[in-house]
C-alpha cells in the first residue's frame, strides 16, 4: 500500500483560491510540513503571500478523525473569540479539485514544540509561563458561547459521556491484538462510575497539548494559535482538560514516536494542571476520577489503534508498531484513577 504523501496539485489550489477572490500574485509552490498520523499540512506560497493548506491523509480515513470541514468550521467560528486561531481563508469541499477536500488558513510564523530537546533552551520559569498560558486558553475555549459563535448542532451534548464510553469500547474491540483483563475491568468501572449528566458543555478541542499550538519563537509563553481542530466537537469540556493531563504521562513517547515535549518532567504534572484549570474557570472538577479513567482508556485505545494500522501497512511511520507498548500502563493508570473497588 502506498502511503507516501501526495504532491499537492497547486494549479487546482490556485484556481480555487482565485474563484474565492483570494489574491494570488504568482505561480504557487508548496512544501509538506506535516505528513504524519494527522491531516496533511502544506505551506503554499505565491512568492508574496503564504498560506497553510490541510487535507486528509491517504490512509486511515474515518468519517470524523480527519475532518477538514470540521476543522474549518471551528476555526472560522473562533475567529473573533478569546481563543487564538489561524485566520480562515477558504474551504473547498469538492474532492475533484485536488483529490480531497481541503481548508486554507493564513500562515502564522510560530514554532511547534514537539520534542523535549526543543525545551532545553528555555528556563523553568519560561516553561511555567507557557503551561499557564496553555491552561488559560483552554479555559477560555470552554467558556465560549456555542450558540453565539455559530457552533450549535455541531455535537450531541445529551448522553455525551455515555457515548464516549461506548465508542472507545467498540474501538478497542476493533483494534486490539489480544484480550486484556484491565481493558474489560476499566470499561466496566467506567460504566458504573458514569456521571448522571454532563454539567459543563462547550467547545471541546479533543487533542489539546503543547504540540497542537503555534508558539511565539521569541517567547514560548505566548500562544499565537491553537491548531489541529479535526477532533473538535460540542460536548463535556472536562474530557478536554482530563486528556490534556493524561497526555503528561511517559506513555506519550511511544504513541507519538518521539521524546514528547508534553511528557517532559520539567513541566507541571497533571494534578497541578487540573488545579490551575479549575482555579482559572472557578469550577469544581466533579467526578474527576471518572474523567481521568476515561482519558486513560481513550489514550490506550488510540495507542493500540496506531499499532494496529502499522501492522495493516497503513501507518505513515513503520515505528508506529511500538505504540501498543503504552497500552498496559495506560489501562492500569485508568484503574488507579478510579480508586479502589
Amino acid at each position: 500500500m502506498n502511503t507516501d504523501p501526495p504532491i499537492l496539485d497547486v494549479r487546482g489550489v490556485r484556481a480555487f483560491l482565485e474563484s474565492r477572490r483570494v489574491p494570488v500574485t504568482g505561480p504557487l509552490t508548496s512544501e509538506l510540513v506535516s505528513g504524519g498520523r494527522s491531516n496533511l499540512t502544506y505551506v503554499v506560497t505565491d512568492g508574496t503571500h503564504r498560506w497553510v493548506l490541510r487535507r486528509p491523509p491517504l490512509s486511515g480515513l474515518t468519517p470524523s478523525a480527519h475532518d477538514v470541514v470540521r476543522e474549518w468550521r471551528v476555526t472560522q467560528a473562533l475567529q473573533y473569540s478569546a481563543v487564538p486561531v489561524p485566520p480562515a481563508v477558504a474551504l473547498c469541499e469538492d474532492p475533484a479539485v485536488i483529490g480531497a477536500p481541503f481548508a486554507v488558513t493564513a500562515f502564522i510564523a510560530g514554532q511547534v514544540v514537539r520534542t523535549r530537546a526543543q525545551l532545553d533552551g528555555y528556563t523553568t520559569p519560561e516553561l511555567m509561563s507557557c503551561v499557564t498560558e496553555l491552561v488559560r486558553i483552554l479555559a477560555d475555549l470552554h467558556t465560549v458561547d456555542v450558540d453565539e459563535v455559530g457552533l450549535h448542532g455541531m455535537g450531541r451534548p445529551v448522553g455525551f459521556l455515555e457515548r464516549q464510553v461506548r465508542l472507545w469500547w467498540r474501538q478497542w474491540h476493533e483494534v486490539r491484538s489480544r484480550d486484556l483483563a484491565d481493558a474489560t475491568n476499566l470499561h466496566s468501572r467506567l460504566v458504573t462510575a458514569l456521571p448522571p449528566s454532563s454539567a459543563q458543555i462547550g467547545v471541546v478541542h479533543g487533542d489539546y497539548r503543547i504540540d497542537n499550538t503555534l508558539l511565539d519563537r521569541a517567547d514560548i509563553g505566548k500562544v499565537l494559535a491553537v491548531v489541529d481542530w479535526e477532533l473538535a466537537t460540542v460536548g463535556d469540556v472536562l474530557t478536554d482538560i482530563a486528556l490534556m493531563c493524561v497526555y503528561r504521562q511517559p506513555q506519550l513517547d511511544p504513541i507519538l514516536g518521539l521524546d514528547a515535549a508534553w511528557a517532559s518532567d520539567r513541566l507541571p504534572d497533571g494534578d497541578a494542571i487540573a488545579e490551575a484549570y479549575a482555579r482559572r474557570r472557578g469550577v469544581d472538577l466533579a467526578h474527576w476520577p471518572f474523567y481521568l479513567g476515561l482519558a486513560n482508556f481513550k489514550l490506550a485505545v488510540i495507542a493500540q489503534g496506531i499499532s494496529y494500522r502499522a501492522r495493516q501497512g497503513a501507518a505513515a511511520d513503520p515505528t508506529s508498531a511500538v505504540a501498543e507498548q503504552a497500552v498496559p500502563a495506560l489501562l492500569a493508570a485508568g484503574l488507579r484513577a478510579l480508586g479502589p473497588v
